[in-house]
């Protein structure tokens, strides 16, 4: 159900001082404009506040040439009295205009920021829902795109909203003023405004059309330069820095000639609100003149009329700017609400998605044997599991599904070949939302509980985890236990060598790495520091359940050795479960399991599962099954085999 959160009454004003909220709110994600009209509803309040002080402020504007006109009236009746009451109404006039046009722009720009400040508490809040999987649905360059220049856009459709409003009603108030005031030129004046207000509006089309295509391009060149930089290190590694610079030179030039026919256009319409408002004042005046001369018009009544419409061209300003504002923020509004309507688990085709707003108090986290129903992988309590699949894309997956909330990667059921449906995943296909069926910890699903539970209980390290910028001690200060010391952890990640690095590097006197800043990303570290950073900082956590995805795939043998016995030595009684294929890794294990073709097929140790099971050996040893079949065929070369496999991994 879309609406206001508990939290936030449509009628409050939300000042800059009380953000954030304290609940951004469910949004309406069906469409952009459905999102931008939940967002103005949402701060209905300010949007009147605004509209209040912006109506003060034009109609003191559009008042102004009344005033004139009865002074330049009382001059030629030489009359000092009426001369003094326009004075008067001047004066009063522009107080109104200066206190209404100051108090506008500050609640207009309150507008602007609230707005803006509300989607990207939105964007944070199902970034950090979604976790890993965000950047598995949407490329890392759109998820910038949207939190930085779509916000704007956005908030500022928000906030030109409520003074196109005040400039509408001005306008309407203005010509039926005319109208009273001066017939014979309120008509003309009553006529022109109309169609100086709707004569761009053949033209909008085809300016949003030219505005979503920039758009878009824009967008593109701004994923295609986020990918780039996070990648510059493999491209210098191979040479393609030129490639891809090529790449980012042909998107920005696409970019830049559809920004300049978008302003072709946008300059057409603003040519037009120039043309047609100069065209309506030289009739006002050869007609004025005219009905002057006749006797019919005073000089007064003239001038007030004819400052009055070149006044009117202020607030006709506001339709071109709300006509610019929506085509520029409707594709913005569009892609932060495809954003925002991702969800962990994905509905069935033809479904809505869900609205969930996350747990704000956490159950009582679950504890036992951690079990997967899908594949029928079981991870004792207590005990060091290591998980062998020759698939990576599927192990990932499984891993995050360990992890309870994880989003489902299955296609839908029309797009798998019959003969190639394994009974996991009929299971799966008949589960809600086409999903697989949550994993279990102590018999408790995790998808049951809140998702602030969930990762509180079972902790998953991917195999590309991510060091946020800053020093050492604040990437180890995370929620833990307290069990585990950062020592420790540093210690059993084998975090010497980069301890050292970082000393040499520490702008603290006394050399201390936990004071030495790590830039954006861990991009001054090699990807073996980086990783093992990564497995100290989840370690520190010490959570009851610690699930590993490759923790060790860029260390070198020799550490990777030490790595695993450490983690083992310090989860000693607390549930581990790593996805790896390394013999030193899998050695290391009190059990073994291998799922093929996803479901279990083989458990026990690693030397047991090296003896007994091919498939397993061809995983672990990348051992073609042509060796296989020679090796078997040569009395005591698999038992020759295996004793050089163990005595390497030992």
């Amino acid at each position: 159900m879309h609406g206001f959160s508990q939290y936030t009454e449509p009628w409050d004003v939300m000042q800059i001082r009380d953000l954030p909220y304290p609940d951004p709110g469910v949004p309406d994600v069906r469409s952009g404009p459905r999102f931008l009209y939940w967002l103005g509803r949402n701060q209905l309040g300010g949007q009147l506040k605004s509209l209040s002080w912006g109506l003060l402020h034009q109609c003191g504007v559009a008042g102004l040439p009344l005033g004139v006109g009865l002074a330049v009236q009382a001059v030629v009746d030489r009359s000092g009295r009426s001369l003094a009451l326009a004075a008067g109404l001047i004066a009063l006039l522009g107080a109104a205009v200066a206190l209404g046009d100051t108090m506008l722009h500050r609640t207009a720009v309150t507008n602007w920021i609230t707005a803006a400040a509300r989607v990207q508490q939105l964007l944070a809040r199902k970034t950090a829902e979604l976790g890993s999987a965000l950047t598995r649905r949407v490329a890392a360059g759109e998820v910038v795109a949207v939190s930085t220049g779509d916000v704007e856009k956005i908030g500022w459709f928000v906030e030109a909203l409520s003074r196109f409003a005040a400039a509408a009603l001005t306008l309407v108030v203005v010509c039926v003023g005319l109208l009273v005031y001066q017939p014979a030129l309120g008509v003309v004046v009553a006529i022109g405004v109309p169609v100086l207000a709707l004569a761009v509006l053949p033209l909008l089309p085809k300016a949003t059309r030219r505005a979503d295509a920039q758009r878009e391009l824009a967008g593109k060149a701004t994923e295609l330069a986020s990918d780039t930089v996070a990648g510059l290190r493999v491209l210098r590694g191979i040479g393609g820095e030129d490639l891809f610079l090529g790449r980012y030179r042909d998107a920005s030039q696409q970019v830049r000639r559809a920004a300049v026919r978008s302003a072709r256009m946008w300059a057409l319409i603003s040519a037009v609100q120039v043309l047609l408002p100069g065209l309506l004042l030289i009739t006002i005046v050869v007609y004025g003149a005219k009905l002057t001369l006749d006797g019919r018009v005073t000089v007064g009544e003239l001038v007030t009329v004819y400052s009055a419409v070149t006044l009117l061209l202020y607030p006709l300003r506001h339709f071109e700017e709300i006509a610019m504002a929506y085509s520029f923020s409707r594709p913005s509004a569009q892609r932060a609400a495809r954003v925002l309507s991702l969800e962990r688990t994905a509905p069935a085709p033809g479904d809505e998605a869900p609205a969930r707003t996350p747990a704000l108090v956490p159950d009582e986290p679950p504890s036992g044997d951690l079990y997967d129903p899908a594949t029928g992988l079981l991870a004792p309590a207590g005990l060091f599991t290591a998980v062998v699949c020759g698939d990576p894309d599927l192990a990932g997956r499984l891993a995050e599904r360990l992890g309870g909330h994880a989003t489902s990667d299955t296609a839908a059921p029309d797009t798998a070949a019959p003969d190639t449906a394994t009974p996991d995943a009929a299971t799966d296909a008949d589960a809600p939302g086409g999903t697989p069926p949550s994993a279990l910890l102590g018999g408790v699903a995790l998808d049951d509980v809140a998702l602030i539970t969930a990762r509180g209980a079972v902790l998953v390290q991917d195999k590309d985890p991510v060091l946020l910028s800053g020093t050492l001690a604040e990437l180890l200060d995370v929620p833990a236990s307290g069990h585990v010391s950062a020592a420790d952890a540093l210690d059993a990640a084998q975090c010497e060598d980069v301890l050292a690095a970082l000393a040499q590097t520490s702008a603290d006197r006394a050399d201390d790495p936990m004071r030495t800043r790590i830039t954006e990303r861990g991009r001054s570290l090699s990807g073996g520091q980086r990783q093992r950073l990564a497995l100290a900082r989840s370690l520190v956590t010490d959570p009851e359940v610690l699930v590993l995805d490759e923790p060790t795939s860029a260390v070198d043998s020799h550490t990777e050795a030490r790595v695993a016995a450490g983690v083992k030595r310090l989860r000693s009684g607390r549930t581990t479960v790593v996805f790896a294929s390394s013999p030193l890794v899998l050695d290391q294990a009190d059990q073994v399991v291998l799922v093929h073709e996803g479901e279990v097929a083989a458990a026990g140790t690693h030397r047991e599962l090296l003896h007994t099971d091919p498939r397993y050996r061809a995983v672990v040893t990348r051992e073609t099954a042509a060796e296989d079949a020679a090796k078997a065929a040569i009395p005591g070369a698999m038992e020759h085999g295996v004793r050089e496999e163990i005595e390497e991994s030992a």
